[in-house]
């Protein structure tokens, strides 16, 4: 089951290219950057994944489902943009995490290892839609336990007052730039004048 919000006015939603079906800051971020006129319509899917399902599989279902259920829900013949992203390390998916020994595993996992971010972007409106899915390697410098508690309440502070969530935090840990993996999808596949 899913559920939006889409609160924009009417004058909004006239001046925009696109409905992002995201509440991501750093994708509305990325928007902003290019000069992207968009309205925010959060999309919220079941996003547990099914059984035996690849993980380059998993987060492109994600994107496009984000994006189908957006463009259901509009009245508008805005196209809609879902994305997801994912990370991989050694064959584990790591999620959102819900809880501090969550979160202390995952960057446990993660410190000073290379691992995968898998990223998928689904552009859908009334005529077609377009899945593209990223693979990129990241390495995570070297952090201790002590710093892995203190990112995870930073994050945890920040979610609270509406500002960036965990991934968005632990992404000042990497070694690789932060826009090569989040920005790729925008500076690649971005392309107004096709919808």
């Amino acid at each position: 089951m899913s559920s939006s919000s889409l609160s924009q006015s009417s004058e909004e939603l006239a001046t925009a290219d696109l409905i992002l079906a995201s509440a991501s800051p750093r994708r509305s971020d990325l928007l902003h950057q290019i000069g992207v006129h968009f309205v925010v319509a959060a999309e919220d899917i079941d996003e547990r994944q099914r059984p035996a399902e690849q993980a380059v599989d998993y987060v492109g279902r994600l994107a496009l489902e984000k994006a189908q259920a957006g463009y259901r829900r509009s009245e508008t013949e805005l196209p809609v943009l879902g994305a997801d992203t994912i990370v991989l390390c050694q064959g584990k998916i790591f999620g959102k995490p819900a809880n501090a020994d969550e979160a202390m595993a995952m960057l446990q996992a993660l410190s000073g290892a290379t691992h995968e971010v898998l990223s998928g972007v689904a552009i859908v409106n009334a005529h077609k839609s377009e899945l593209v899915v990223s693979k990129t390697s990241v390495t995570f410098r070297t952090i201790s336990p002590q710093d892995c508690l203190k990112y995870w309440q930073r994050a945890n502070l920040r979610a609270k007052q509406g500002l960036m969530a965990f991934r968005d935090l632990a992404q000042s840990l990497w070694l690789t730039s932060r826009e090569v993996i989040v920005g790729w999808w925008v500076c690649r596949y971005w392309k107004p004048s096709s919808y």
